[in-house]
């Protein structure tokens, strides 16, 4: 199998669907029809933060990483986020995940961006395997509060 990772294009909709239903799925968050027209709409929308790519195999699809530019007040600089990064399960240990980091870390060298973060459930150690393999884990904690109510 011949890995390549190239940016999400309009005509990758349905197959992106299919992976991003599969990330959802793995963190229990159902996918439903306006919510993936939204993030869809933020991925092909150049002015939006978000910005997808995909590895492929031809004409499949083998996984996907979305990425996002932030800034850091304490560094004055800019960073990336890596929100999602997903991996067909027939593509894993194929090296396709490592290929979607690598492409990250283009992308932020190609903007000028200081370094690259993500996070990941404390219990997904497939994923913690091949992230330690490719970063430094960091002693951050992370919290959440509704916004709403």
């Amino acid at each position: 199998m011949v890995v390549q990772v190239r940016p999400l294009v309009d005509r990758d909709f349905f197959p992106w669907l299919g992976l991003w239903e599969g990330y959802s799925a793995f963190y229990d968050s159902p996918v439903t029809d306006e919510k993936a027209l939204r993030v869809w709409t933020w991925l092909m929308d150049k002015q939006h933060d978000l910005t997808g790519f995909v590895a492929h195999d031809g004409d499949d699809l083998l996984g996907l990483v979305h990425v996002r530019q932030y800034p850091r007040t304490l560094d004055g600089d800019r960073a990336l986020f890596l929100d999602d990064l997903f991996v067909d399960p027939d593509s894993r240990e194929r090296g396709v995940g490592a290929a979607l980091i690598e492409q990250a870390k283009s992308f932020a060298r190609e903007n000028g961006l200081s370094v690259i973060n993500w996070i990941t459930a404390e219990d997904n150690d497939n994923a913690q395997r091949l992230y330690d393999s490719v970063a430094e884990r960091t002693t951050w904690v992370t919290y959440e509060t509704p916004a709403i109510g």
